[in-house]
């Protein structure tokens, strides 16, 4: 089950750019321990669903997490061998953009060896840095 969003109101957009640190999201809010990112770039909704599904796994199931970001910028890929011009092409999937500082775990209810294990893990999924924090 991928995260994208239920209706937009313009198909497509530009790619902007990604300047600052995070202000919004960067504390623990819910969790007692957090995965936070350190690099600025995108998360695209597959990316967030493989980390996700292996947190799950090594926790097995136990604990609650939370997600916090989401994936609600749409990216648009033309075909490989496609000549230039044409327009814009229609949109690929979706992503969640991120700046340094953003949290995009958190969970709770399980021991630190456990979530330090499973966020490893689920940095692995991940094409930019991040780091492990605790609430204290």
């Amino acid at each position: 089950m991928l995260l994208m969003p239920r209706k937009v109101k313009f198909r497509r957009q530009q790619r902007g750019t990604n300047r600052g640190l995070a202000v919004r999201g960067s504390v623990i809010a819910y969790g007692d321990y957090a995965l936070k990112v350190v690099d600025r770039g995108l998360l695209s909704s597959r990316q967030l669903e493989a980390a996700r599904k292996s947190v799950m796994h090594e926790t097995k199931r136990g604990g609650k997490l939370w997600i916090r970001v989401f994936p609600d910028k749409p990216i648009a890929k033309k075909a490989n061998e496609t000549r230039m011009g044409s327009g814009k092409s229609p949109t690929d999937h979706y992503a969640a953009l991120v700046k340094p500082g953003k949290i995009v775990f958190e969970i709770a209810g399980v021991s630190e060896e456990t979530a330090k294990k499973a966020f490893h893990k689920a940095a692995a999924k991940f094409p930019i840095r991040t780091k492990f924090i605790s609430k204290e």
